[in-house]
């Protein structure tokens, strides 16, 4: 064998594993975290765990990227253990479709439509049209598309690269004798494993032992032991990345190896056991493409069903070796510490779950932001002492939440490729700010009402009646706020900003009004100062609200050039906003002087007039 030959063996097998890694990698753009989604939620039966943990992984042609991401689940607390070993079983069947795949190139026929139908022929169609799309297209859904058939054309290009570079090796004896050593089981199958640690895919090498038959000089007897080692090779992906990840996560790893050790000296020992009593002939024979496909199916196959009965004694078997500790501390964690532990890195090597998780860890905080605005409004109403350490403890875990979630997407930013999930970030990297100021406002509140309480003093009647109506203004931007954030929808989005136009309105009519009690003697400077300060807090939450609803709204209309200037110019001229403006303003009047309306009427007048009209459907 030449240098030549060398060169060209090395220079394909980089093909051949670019061209997985580009498949992979379009076929996880397209999901866009849908199918780690799946993998998430559809594991309620032993049976439907094992379907969808196969039918994943053949999908994005990595077990290894199966096991890590369902590692991570557990980790995260996503997934119970018992949830995961049937994912895992399940994905091993799954991983076995890229050697089919790769079998095809053995289709043997004169035929034009049976040559056509050899990846190496179709590939390059696949090919030109990809990179026609990548080249000429904008649109990032086709360009992932694309990518899928430029990564697949490669694949079959190293593929055939490395088979034709080896087929020289068939007249080199050294080469016939090292195959004939790992005719021993053992060395056999330490080999295969060796070899699949190292490139950390199963399905890679397969594919290189399957362009190895081009030789015509792989048997039955060296091929078996390898791919059984295969399978055991694979497992150092997942116990890599289970480092430093919890009890439960390290267990779920463990499963992944105990399955595939236990099922590979399983098999060896019984298949060996008869061989030395029948002796097999077969394994003499020349192996084929195909044929490594069929053996590393129905290994897999006949694998998952012998041990599925015994998912559960894997799960304890995996709990011996990773005892519990006596204060069992998973357990013990703190909801915040539950919900920040989603935000596992693992997921960031697959950027469109890992963005589906950090937008639910943001809602939740969300939602504690505005219990946090919430509990400090009240303290306006009735001030409970108990209640002010409430409030800092809920802005604290806003701070963390902030923290945590903003460090995440950062890393999360440097991995991806795709400018749809990069406005995503962007997106949720100023939501997730505006929402930390909410808390930090609502902290204020909370020290104004502390201070009315400790001083023994209050508002005048007529000032406390408008800061009812203000602050159910301020309760109903949140709620809308939480709800736009949750949903994503457009028209609900729209009708925050002219609801945060009428509390500036409002707030600066309170002010008014005080001044004009503060010259007929009804009010003090002090307190004029401590509503001054309650007023500015509410208009910077209204605007945080609005500012939020216009990051949604440019993300999902894909215009983030809309200055302030500009779209003070589109309210004006917009009929629907006007429409909504006049509604709020409407719904929130402030009680005129001396004729106060008491709380409980105004709310029911409110609630007669309904929610804020959906004018684009009118």
């Amino acid at each position: 064998m030449s240098f030549l030959n060398i060169l060209s063996m090395v220079g394909g097998l980089a093909l051949f594993l670019y061209g997985m890694h580009m498949l992979g990698e379009g076929l996880a753009k397209v999901g866009g975290g849908r199918l780690e989604g799946i993998l998430e939620k559809l594991t309620s039966s032993r049976i439907k765990g094992v379907l969808v943990g196969a039918g994943v992984t053949a999908l994005i042609q990595s077990s290894s990227a199966t096991t890590v991401m369902v590692v991570g689940f557990v980790n995260s607390g996503i997934m119970k253990l018992s949830q995961a070993i049937n994912i895992i079983m399940g994905a091993n069947i799954g991983t076995t479709m890229t050697a089919w795949l790769l079998s095809l190139s053995s289709i043997d026929g004169s035929s034009l439509w049976i040559q056509l139908l050899k990846p190496v022929n179709f590939s390059p169609i696949l090919a030109i049209i990809g990179v026609f799309i990548i080249m000429f297209s904008k649109n990032e859904k086709k360009k992932d598309v694309a990518t899928i058939l430029v990564g697949f054309a490669i694949l079959m290009m190293g593929m055939s690269t490395m088979s034709s570079a080896v087929e020289p090796l068939a007249d080199v004896p050294e080469f016939t004798s090292i195959l004939t050593m790992f005719r021993n089981p053992v060395l056999g199958m330490i080999a295969g494993a060796v070899i699949t640690a190292i490139i950390q895919s199963s399905s890679a090498s397969v594919g290189i032992l399957q362009a190895l038959c081009a030789t015509g000089s792989v048997t039955y007897g060296t091929a078996l032991p390898i791919i059984m080692g295969q399978n055991i090779g694979t497992c150092v992906t997942a116990l890599l990345s289970a480092v430093g990840a919890s009890r439960n996560a390290k267990r779920a790893a463990l499963v992944h190896f105990y399955f595939n050790l236990i099922g590979t000296v399983v098999f060896m020992s019984v298949f060996y056991a008869v061989n030395f009593f029948v002796d097999f002939a077969f394994l003499n024979d020349t192996v084929g493409a195909a044929n490594i496909a069929v053996i590393h199916s129905a290994f897999n196959i006949a694998a998952t069903i012998v041990l599925l009965p015994f998912a559960d004694q894997l799960g304890k078997l995996a709990c011996l070796t990773i005892p519990d500790e006596k204060e069992a501390p998973d357990e013990n964690l703190t909801e915040l510490e539950k919900n920040v532990r989603a935000l596992d890195r693992r997921f960031l090597d697959m950027p469109g779950y890992a963005l589906v998780r950090a937008k639910s860890v943001s809602l939740q905080m969300a939602i504690t932001t505005c219990d946090t605005m919430t509990l400090a409004m009240e303290q306006l109403r009735v001030y409970d002492e108990d209640a002010e350490s409430g409030i800092e403890q809920l802005e604290r875990e806003v701070y963390t939440y902030e923290d945590e979630i903003g460090r995440y997407l950062y890393q999360l930013a440097a991995r991806t490729t795709s400018r749809e999930e990069g406005h995503r970030i962007t997106v949720l990297q100023h939501c997730i700010y505006d929402f930390e100021r909410i808390a930090e406002h609502a902290m204020n509140v909370g020290k104004s009402a502390q201070l009315l309480y400790e001083k023994k003093t209050d508002f005048s009647q007529q000032a406390i009646e408008e800061l009812r109506v203000y602050t159910h203004a301020i309760q109903d931007i949140m709620d809308q706020t939480l709800r736009v954030f949750s949903n994503e929808s457009v028209s609900d989005a729209a009708a925050i900003a002219p609801l945060e136009e009428v509390i500036r309105q409002m707030g600066s009519e309170m002010n008014d009004r005080h001044l004009k009690r503060l010259h007929r003697g009804e009010c003090t400077i002090e307190l004029g100062l401590v509503l001054a300060e309650i007023t500015n807090n509410y208009e910077r939450v209204a605007n945080h609200c609005a500012n939020i609803a216009l990051y949604l709204i440019q993300m999902k209309e894909e215009n983030f050039n809309i200055h302030s200037e500009d779209e003070e110019r589109m309210r004006e001229v917009d009929e629907e906003y006007q429409k909504r403006k006049r509604f709020y303003a409407a719904k929130y009047v402030l009680p005129q002087v001396n004729k106060g309306v008491p709380y409980a009427v105004m709310a029911a007048d409110e609630k007669k007039q309904g929610p804020v009209p959906d004018v684009q459907t009118e």
